[in-house]
């Protein structure tokens, strides 16, 4: 689709937020089932947040709708609202029914954009970046607005400004004015030493993963180049089911769609001599950051004169370029450390040296492979009607705090190997057990025994607290049965 073939007056944009990440490199703080774009990594605001008021302030010779697009996974759909919730946006999620990378979630956020008869332009990035200079990255999405609304499709890169294993890059083309560049190939993460010659060619650019693009033309390109995705993405879109602010594709229908990354599935196919579509890459000089290790935070963060970074309740004697974060406010005391990670939380601690920060991914996948639940949960673990904190467990008991937010309401369950007592700290609990219903409030408590259906529910305005003692043979979360649930989660 050439520039001057397809020239359009669009003007409006739509946010969309790819956050199907797991971020299994900043382990032990992010995890599978509450990873990094939901944790406050660099500031006060979430990655997640941070990003959903990116495009605040924008260009008023630009319409930007009040709606992003987020598009992530089930078990994250709940907390990606509530951190939506708290920063005042009003989200579109599209929960995307399992991983098949970001080629097919960028084509479902583009199925909801245009919904409506629209045909705006999609700006799509990460909901695990870092920006710096957002005034700086607004004036790149306008220049590569310019080329979308020309029918192009747009990628931001960087301009390196060191030899960084940790990033993709992309080869520059021909030069187009305002020091764009036509696209001339995408590289995977390269080793230190071709990373050196990348730089040192002044040829490469950072691959920033985001992309400016009219949601007519995605569509298209996705159609022609990969057919089979764009079926599946249609179908599962069209037999989607919309509940409780939620739109969830067909899961059987989104199976049919093959697993590629943007970059794979349309970038590399750009420019080629039968392909109608153009792409161009706008510099970024922005800040910007994929935050895809430890030593990329600490890169990203204010340091003190002996190039220390940290995170929380952190003492430092004698350190230098040390990163140190303390996750659960307990003291971490430093001393005499150099060119170290130090992360601790309530149940783990890595210590890592800075240049093998990339080496955590395959630890975590030895966690898993040892079934142990530390690649996938925190200690404390969140749900959609609050959260749960397992403060000790031994052989044959558990006990948990239990926070339910007002209005939550746990599903309707029962358990085969353990029974359960249950003390009110605070707040007030409805207590539904086998054919009985009743109150609890502070210093009250109940027993529920093994193999009775039960539901904790909080009808109050303030949080529901209460201590549960499990006891039994086997104390695994997947010994529930869930016969009634608000959240979609029945067996």
């Amino acid at each position: 689709m050439a520039v001057a073939e397809s020239v359009t007056d669009t003007r409006r944009l739509v946010q969309v937020i790819l956050a199907g990440g797991s971020g299994t490199r900043l382990w032990p703080v992010s995890r599978e089932q509450y990873p990094k774009q939901l944790i406050d990594v660099v500031g006060d605001q979430s990655l997640l947040q941070a990003t959903m008021t990116r495009m605040d302030g924008f260009s008023k010779e630009w319409e930007v709708a009040t709606e992003p697009v987020i598009v992530c996974g089930a078990e994250h759909s709940f907390a990606t609202r509530e951190q939506a919730r708290e920063c005042g946006v009003k989200a579109c999620i599209v929960i995307e029914p399992e991983r098949r990378d970001t080629a097919p979630a960028l084509t479902l956020a583009a199925l909801a954009a245009c919904a409506n008869g629209d045909d705006p332009i999609l700006v799509a990035m990460p909901a695990d970046h870092a920006i710096a200079d957002v005034p700086a990255l607004h004036r790149a999405i306008e220049h590569a607005a310019r080329h979308a609304q020309a029918g192009e499709i747009a990628t931001l890169g960087v301009p390196p400004t060191r030899a960084d294993t940790g990033f993709g890059y992309i080869r520059l083309g021909a030069q187009l004015p305002n020091g764009a560049h036509r696209i001339d190939r995408f590289v995977e993460k390269p080793a230190a030493e071709l990373a050196a010659q990348y730089v040192a060619s002044g040829d490469y650019w950072w691959n920033a993963g985001m992309f400016v693009v009219r949601s007519s033309v995605w569509l298209a390109a996705v159609e022609d180049f990969q057919p089979q995705m764009h079926a599946a993405c249609v179908q599962a879109y069209a037999n989607a089911k919309r509940e409780d602010g939620f739109i969830a594709p067909g899961v059987a229908e989104f199976g049919q769609s093959p697993s590629d990354s943007i970059d794979y599935a349309v970038m590399e196919q750009l420019g080629k001599l039968d392909s109608p579509f153009t792409g161009v890459v706008v510099p970024l000089e922005a800040g910007w950051s994929d935050l895809g290790s430890w030593d990329a935070v600490w890169q990203a963060m204010e340091k003190d004169e002996f190039g220390n970074a940290v995170n929380g309740r952190v003492l430092l004697e004698g350190a230098t370029t040390t990163y140190a974060r303390s996750q659960s406010g307990r003291l971490l005391a430093c001393v005499g450390t150099s060119d170290l990670v130090v992360v601790e939380t309530d149940d783990a601690v890595l210590v890592a040296d800075r240049s093998h920060v990339q080496d955590v991914k395959g630890l975590v996948a030895r966690i898993r492979e040892s079934k142990s639940p530390e690649a996938d949960n925190h200690r404390k673990v969140r749900r959609p009607w609050g959260f749960y904190d397992s403060v000790d467990q031994g052989e044959r008991f558990q006990v948990k705090r239990i926070v339910v937010s007002p209005g939550g309401r746990l599903s309707l369950q029962m358990h085969h190997h353990r029974a359960e007592h249950w003390i009110v700290v605070s707040g007030t609990a409805l207590v539904t057990r086998g054919d009985e219903q009743f109150l609890l409030t502070e210093n009250q408590s109940t027993y529920i025994p093994l193999g009775v259906q039960h539901r904790l529910e909080n009808p109050g305005h303030v949080p529901l607290q209460i201590i549960e003692v499990q006891s039994g043979a086997y104390l695994g979360e997947d010994d529930i049965v869930r016969f009634d649930d608000k959240y979609g989660r029945c067996n």
